[in-house]
């Protein structure tokens, strides 16, 4: 299976490119917004595009030219205003998952914050709402698809080495993952297909990944 990590500059791109060329049956392609960034990929066996998400569809539709599975795990980032949280967080999303449609590629999975519901956005503070709101829309927009999605809603996330073990489920009390972690959940979610048309929260925990996935 080949799969096109968009976003993979990004700390759990990163994670998961590595994981990827590591899987025996998986190969990574990776969508970077620099030339200068793709060294660290190419180093390890991965086919490179670069690609301007806060471009136009199509370069994102020849990116996915060939891939059997698209990953969106692109962020704005923290210390960004709210006009990069719309033009990547909820326009890149939309428009790579509009590629993706374009490509003909089928499976889809997706990056999104722990809570994207309406209560969420309520409840979030006036810098924390953009993003909510960003990724409200995003998700409701691939769940009107007919691609075989997976949203996963991470905690909060840390640096923190991973273990491998997490709780994960439609609903779980709110707490922290490390990104490794995630990056293995998004593999083990491509693994099994039993995940698609599902999303879930995830946490640290004590269940072993390929487990948990199996309990969604």
């Amino acid at each position: 299976m080949k799969i096109l990590v968009v976003g993979a500059n990004g700390q759990i791109g990163k994670h998961l490119v590595s994981l990827i060329q590591q899987s025996d049956g998986f190969e990574a392609k990776v969508m970077i917004r620099k030339q200068e960034q793709a060294a660290y990929f190419e180093n390890l066996g991965a086919e490179t595009a670069v690609v301007d998400l806060e471009g136009e569809i199509e370069p994102i539709e020849q990116a996915a030219d060939g891939v059997d599975a698209v990953v969106f795990t692109a962020g704005s980032g923290g210390h960004t205003g709210k006009d990069k949280t719309i033009m990547v967080d909820l326009d890149g999303a939309v428009k790579t998952i509009e590629a993706a449609k374009a490509a003909n590629v089928k499976r889809f999975v997706m990056i999104s914050s722990f809570d994207t519901t309406r209560e969420a956005i309520q409840e979030a503070n006036e810098s924390f709402a953009p993003y909510v709101i960003a990724k409200h829309y995003a998700d409701d927009w691939l769940r009107k698809t007919d691609l075989d999605y997976t949203i996963v809603h991470p905690g909060l996330l840390t640096n923190d080495t991973g273990t491998n073990q997490v709780e994960l489920a439609g609903k779980v009390t709110r707490g922290e993952v490390p990104r490794e972690d995630i990056a293995r959940v998004i593999l083990a979610s491509l693994q099994d297909e039993t995940t698609v048309g599902k999303e879930f929260q995830v946490v640290g925990g004590n269940t072993p990944v390929n487990e948990a996935i199996k309990l969604v």
